[in-house]
């Protein structure tokens, strides 16, 4: 699977390593990626998805229907 959230669509963002001489390398910045089931009371099933911990947050305070929808309406959601 990639390294994208199924919720907010966050991605791995591209950057440099700065040494101490100031040589730059590209290096990757990933996202903080978390394996999470949700439970979904108005279908009565779990869902598995794979969402960032802001995410998370996110559908702690909201609920997970409502963040189901709005990541629907902006194509994200997998399921």
């Amino acid at each position: 699977m990639s390294r994208v959230c199924q919720i907010t669509g966050k991605r791995p963002q591209v950057g440099n390593n700065v040494s101490h001489a100031n040589n730059k390398t590209k290096r990757k910045f990933y996202p903080n990626l978390q394996k999470k089931r949700f439970y979904i009371a108005e279908e009565d099933r779990w869902v598995t998805l794979k969402v960032s911990t802001s995410a998370i947050r996110t559908i702690n305070k909201n609920g997970i229907m409502s963040v189901l929808k709005k990541a629907r309406a902006n194509g994200n959601v997998v399921i």
